[in-house]
């Protein structure tokens, strides 16, 4: 029997949700309308800009802050913002999907999505630009879980997961060539353009989804919103992400961080308690019955603890250490960011053939290997000791994401697809802020530590390197503190030691996150394949 069969939600009689078309019998009223392929086109557009929204605006933020006026702390905000509207919204989204129609709900994540993308490059100040960037959060939650309800109610069960891994493509091509086109852009025209860009991705992908894509949604929806499960969920989540931002800027210690994580965690079990008692339950308990679905879940957390946190800090290497140009350092990503296109597509299909579990450990595997090799590396390691290890960590990133989105949304009944697409999603951004927060701390608090050792080992003065033991949170992002006017063989100390004292903090934070993933190898043993079948998709 499928673990999906064992959930206790699924609707009187084992029935599933019907595109609302097709119970009316219209059927497909014109060319193209409801066909798998064209619709995972249509849906592949529309998530192609939250990809390259993830990396173009990394790329953006220097010359933000330079033509804003902004600190550190308000471009923090740039990117902060958005992450918090996105993670406590996308499964209160995901069941807006389910009730109100998946395709109406994609198509107003998409133009809200581009429209605000449109206001951030016209704002005149951080201010709105952050303001925008929520807004655009908002989108990007009502976009994603959508995007995966309708592939899981458009294709038949044996193609779905091919359906996922062109979908993970996407979003590995979005994300490999993010870095060099939002350099292009920031070098050659503003940084204004890299959010631009969206609005003619924003167009097309309206376009075709009117056109194509077959509105479904869930019979079972009907009735009440469960708007006390909305604000407990949303304020849960809030209290969590806030804790791990401020954690990472304060350490986990002090009082904010831990004053959100109680809050979290109260909200959190009145949310259980609620949904428990709900008629109609923002996220029905009785998903979780499902183990291969709860292992899942933990699992898109873990990897993306770890290649999430990687990545950023990936990036401050190649940037500060080896003092390469944003578009410098997308180049000598690509060996990562390339492979996910190939890798996806690669987990669909072992997927289909031999269900998540295989291609979920080995992709554990692939990620605990990346990490302790990235332990070894050193301040100035030739580039032949980096890549073998970012192909590993772009293998990894399709052999969890794709066999565990499947675990997720195949082991939901089809009616709860978009509450399904929403808990894979907030996983998937849990996951990133927990590694980039954790990982953070872990590699300023080691950096703290050695710093002053580091800087007289290279030949800094004691009473020197103590006046710039104030500056450890400079050197956790790389970057060398050398006051102006030093001496050049001073300035060369300075900076030697520096690095070495970054290094010291990103191997430490490597090797966490190494062990993380050994240990969520004994998870993935536990995930199945889902097989509940979707009354209505299409044949092909």
């Amino acid at each position: 029997m499928s673990q999906s069969s064992n959930i206790g939600v699924l609707p009187p009689g084992g029935r599933q949700d019907r595109p609302p078309g097709r119970v009316r019998g219209r059927g497909a009223a014109r060319a193209g309308h409801g066909h798998p392929w064209l619709t995972l086109i249509a849906v592949s557009l529309g998530v192609m800009m939250v990809g390259l929204d993830a990396t173009v605006v990394s790329i953006a933020n220097p010359a933000i802050a330079r033509d804003l006026g902004a600190d550190l702390a308000g471009l923090q905000w740039v990117t902060n913002a958005y992450l918090l509207a996105l993670a406590v919204t996308l499964i209160p989204a995901g069941k807006i999907a389910d009730r109100f129609g998946r395709r109406r709900t994609f198509l107003a994540g998409v133009v809200g999505f581009a429209a605000a993308s449109v206001l951030i490059g016209m704002s005149g100040g951080l201010g709105m630009v952050i303001f925008w960037r929520v807004v655009q959060g908002f989108a990007g939650a009502l976009l994603q879980p959508a995007s995966l309800a309708i592939l899981r109610n458009t294709f038949p069960a044996e193609r779905l997961n091919t359906a996922i891994g062109v979908w993970g493509a996407t979003v590995g091509v979005s994300i490999a060539g993010g870095p060099i086109v939002g350099g292009l852009l920031v070098e050659n025209v503003n940084w204004e353009s890299v959010f631009f860009l969206n609005a003619p991705l924003g167009l097309l992908a309206l376009a075709v989804g009117l056109w194509v894509i077959r509105e479904s949604r869930s019979e079972e929806a009907a009735g009440s919103f469960d708007l006390p499960g909305v604000a407990l969920l949303s304020g849960s989540l809030f209290g969590l992400v806030w804790g791990l931002i401020k954690a990472g800027q304060d350490g986990f210690g002090a009082a904010v961080p831990l004053i959100s994580f109680a809050a979290a965690l109260v909200l959190g079990v009145a949310f259980v308690l609620n949904e428990l008692r709900a008629e109609n339950p923002l996220l029905p308990m009785g998903l979780f019955r499902s183990v291969s679905l709860s292992a899942a879940t933990g699992l898109i957390v873990l990897g993306f603890f770890g290649m999430f946190g990687t990545i950023f800090f990936l990036t401050l290497y190649l940037q500060q250490v080896h003092g390469l140009s944003p578009i410098g350092a997308g180049v000598r990503l690509l060996p990562m960011t390339a492979v996910f296109i190939v890798a996806s597509p690669l987990a669909g299909a072992l997927t289909s053939r031999f269900g998540p579990r295989p291609p979920m450990v080995l992709g554990m595997a692939f990620t605990a290997a990346a990490m302790f090799g990235l332990a070894q590396v050193g301040a100035d390691a030739p580039y032949s000791q980096l890549w073998p290890w970012f192909v590993l960590v772009g293998l990894a990133f399709g052999f969890i994401m794709v066999p565990g989105t499947e675990a997720i949304v195949g082991n939901a009944p089809a009616h709860l697809a978009g509450v399904a697409g929403g808990l894979q999603q907030t996983a998937a951004q849990v996951g990133g802020v927990l590694g980039t927060a954790v990982l953070g701390t872990l590699l300023s608090t080691k950096v703290g530590d050695v710093l002053v050792g580091r800087l007289t080992g290279a030949g800094v003065p004691d009473e020197a390197a103590g006046r710039l033991a104030g500056q450890a949170g400079l050197v956790s992002q790389g970057v060398a503190p050398v006051p102006p006017g030093t001496p050049a063989p001073a300035a060369d100390a300075i900076t030697t030691g520096s690095h070495l004292a970054f290094m010291d903090g990103f191997q430490s934070a490597m090797t966490v996150a190494g062990v993380v993933a050994l240990a969520a190898i004994l998870a993935a043993l536990l995930v199945r394949r889902g097989d509940s079948p979707v009354e209505g998709a299409a044949a092909l």
